[in-house]
């Protein structure tokens, strides 16, 4: 969504095009299920991080749930909060976090970019991606974040490598290379295109 060049008219849409148009407000529901998304992200994080710190505390319910949540099927069950445990804990709040921040650049981006503008212009907490924003930078930022939270789950898989077969293993680097190659791969179109345009 484009401004309208200064002291140009704004032409009368016909009756047909005004609806075409309007019709972007249909994403508006699919933008507040996102929010209310964000909520159960919300919700989770602090449940795990009470939980984790119940554990710490020497709490049995709340090592029960931990190792629970972090433990792999056919492995060695911890008995009691180790540095590995912790670790896949605050990893996987990381990735509760990074899934977050996704769904705010979709939300935000995604608004600001098919529905309406916000006018965000000056405010101070503006988030400094949202003022070059457009299709295109959207889709990767996406695939960046997307990429994180490959990580995220690769680094965790390779913490409990002893417990993957090679062949899960292996899938997953297959499929997070794959994600960085379609990153790599929508970064460079969208410099083609943008240098296209210059040319023009």
């Amino acid at each position: 969504m484009s401004d309208l060049p200064p002291n140009q008219p704004v032409r009368k849409l016909t009756p047909l095009n005004n609806l075409i148009f309007a019709s972007r407000w249909l994403q508006l529901p699919l933008y507040l299920g996102l929010i209310l998304a964000q909520c159960v992200y919300v919700f989770h994080f602090w449940v795990e991080l009470v939980d984790l710190i119940g554990a710490a505390m020497g709490n049995a319910d709340s090592l029960k749930h931990i190792i629970d949540a972090v433990s792999v099927p056919g492995a060695v069950r911890p008995t009691r909060l180790n540095e590995v445990t912790i670790m896949l804990v605050v990893l996987g709040l990381i990735d509760v976090v990074m899934i977050s921040n996704l769904l705010i650049m979709v939300i935000i981006g995604g608004y600001e970019t098919f529905v309406s503008r916000m006018h965000l212009e000056g405010h101070p907490d503006q988030p400094e991606w949202l003022s070059h924003v457009n299709a295109s930078v959207l889709k990767t930022k996406l695939a960046m974040a997307i990429i994180g939270i490959s990580s995220i789950h690769l680094l965790k898989t390779f913490i409990n490598a002893a417990s993957y077969d090679e062949k899960t293993l292996l899938f997953q680097t297959v499929i997070h290379f794959a994600f960085l190659l379609s990153a790599m791969a929508i970064a460079y179109t969208d410099r083609i295109v943008m240098n296209t345009h210059k040319q023009h």
